[in-house]
């Protein structure tokens, strides 16, 4: 990508593993129930709890500016329309909590959860993750990196003591969780202990304050980093990356639990049979390497993430 990187690392290590495993994450809310074990929210067994809106309501994470991304999935959305025979609107969320509380209350009906609050959308909301963004050879994934400015004095992870660090979000796993259980395990740093944390909401906006030197510092996802470098937003000689984690799963695709079946097969269908060659979503991300969806197993693809909660203290009780 043209700019500087230099550590790779986290989660490598067998202690840092067993430091993970030591406390539970915690457990699905009780209207919910999870017979086979998938760790996600069985449908109702009654056809009368069953949902079929009018209006299916579909939201991205927001991790970029919602107008740029309502054009983007517009064709997507057309697509899903054919697929279900329902209307599909575009709800441009501001923050992941929102977007999980939307679910919750059944204003949410599909959507792609960023990693970090696929577990608290699939405890808390009756998220169903099914679907990836994968490359055409069928990999995935991004990893954290940690990234600066030329000039900031920060020339390796130990300089942020006593500066500011740039997170996105509580929920972003990249953004929060990750870098903070990295630099906690790998570097003896803590948040307003051995440097001051602040919240920038996105990450689009971590990567644009450290460009205009607005923060010395921020932790970021960078699958999000090279779509802007693609569309010029930020330069890479603005960019120094100092830190580089292992890969974690992208954005979780999925819908909510209580669908009626036969739109909820059919959503799903709409996923995997989506024209990817020449839509605006393949214009889009393919600056960060993605050519389809993929299917998924929360179970088995986020439990890296989960680990990282557990390292975390992170509880999934619902507010």
């Amino acid at each position: 990508m043209g700019f500087e990187r230099s550590r790779r690392g986290f989660l490598g290590g067998a202690a840092m593993l067993a430091a993970m495993l030591a406390v539970p994450a915690g457990a699905m809310d009780p209207r919910y129930t999870d017979a086979d074990g998938d760790l996600t929210a069985d449908p109702p067994a009654d056809p009368k709890d069953w949902l079929d809106p009018d209006v299916l309501i579909f939201a991205y994470t927001p991790v970029e500016d919602p107008a740029v991304y309502a054009k983007v999935w517009e064709g997507f959305l057309k697509h899903m329309e054919e697929k279900t025979g329902k209307q599909v609107q575009f709800f441009p969320v501001q923050s992941n909590a929102a977007q999980i509380e939307a679910m919750r209350a059944g204003r949410l009906h599909v959507a792609g959860f960023n990693t970090g609050s696929n577990p608290l959308a699939v405890n808390c909301a009756g998220f169903v993750p099914f679907a990836m963004m994968a490359a055409a050879d069928g990999s995935y994934g991004y990893e954290m990196e940690i990234i600066t400015y030329p000039g900031s004095g920060i020339e390796k992870v130990e300089d942020i003591k006593g500066k500011k660090l740039a997170f996105t979000a509580p929920t972003s796993n990249s953004g929060y969780k990750a870098p903070s259980a990295m630099l906690k395990a790998e570097y003896g740093l803590e948040a307003e202990k051995d440097f001051e944390p602040v919240f920038s909401g996105k990450h689009d906006n971590s990567i644009i304050g450290v460009a205009n030197k607005d923060y010395p510092a921020a932790a970021i996802a960078n699958s999000v980093l090279q779509r802007m470098l693609a569309r010029d937003v930020v330069q890479p000689e603005q960019i120094v990356s100092l830190y580089k984690s292992q890969t974690f799963p992208t954005t979780g695709y999925g819908l909510v639990y209580n669908l009626k079946p036969e739109l909820a097969e059919s959503i799903r269908d709409a996923f995997f049979s989506f024209p990817w060659e020449g839509s605006a979503l393949a214009a889009e991300f393919e600056k960060s390497g993605e050519a389809q969806f993929i299917p998924i197993d929360y179970k088995t693809h986020w439990e890296v993430v989960r680990q990282v909660d557990t390292a975390m203290g992170v509880s999934y009780d619902c507010r």
